[in-house]
């Protein structure tokens, strides 16, 4: 893995293109950037696929992941606290303790996010 140094995440603050994962999921500037640093497309394979789950029903969703001892719990949730789904990835080398991605649906794509750029 790269050194990674998460202060540069700040630095993103809208986004110039987005990056099409699949059909019906998009990268901004910081998550391209995040997945391509960290090596962890895995991340947003993950995210993709539960926001499938979830619907459109609610236009915003909040991911939240916390890595402890190797392992990590991601929460999805509407963003009043309310979950939609939750995930444990039995092994990860993800360098942060924890984040937060945000994703919106736009009426044909789910945009994934960091917050600095909703």
């Amino acid at each position: 893995m790269k050194k990674f140094d998460p202060k540069q995440l700040s630095y993103f603050t809208g986004t110039g293109k987005y990056y099409r994962i699949n059909r019906r999921h998009l990268l901004t500037d910081g998550t391209k950037y995040l997945a391509e640093e960290v090596e962890c497309f895995w991340l947003m394979d993950a995210i993709a696929s539960h926001l499938c789950e979830i619907g459109t029903e609610d236009w915003f969703v909040l991911v939240r992941m916390a890595v402890a001892q190797g392992r990590a719990v991601m929460i999805y949730e509407d963003g009043n606290g309310n979950e939609h789904a939750r995930q444990e990835i039995p092994y990860t080398d993800f360098p942060l303790t924890s984040i937060t991605l945000y994703a919106c649906w736009d009426g044909k794509h789910w945009v994934i996010m960091l917050p600095s750029e909703y």
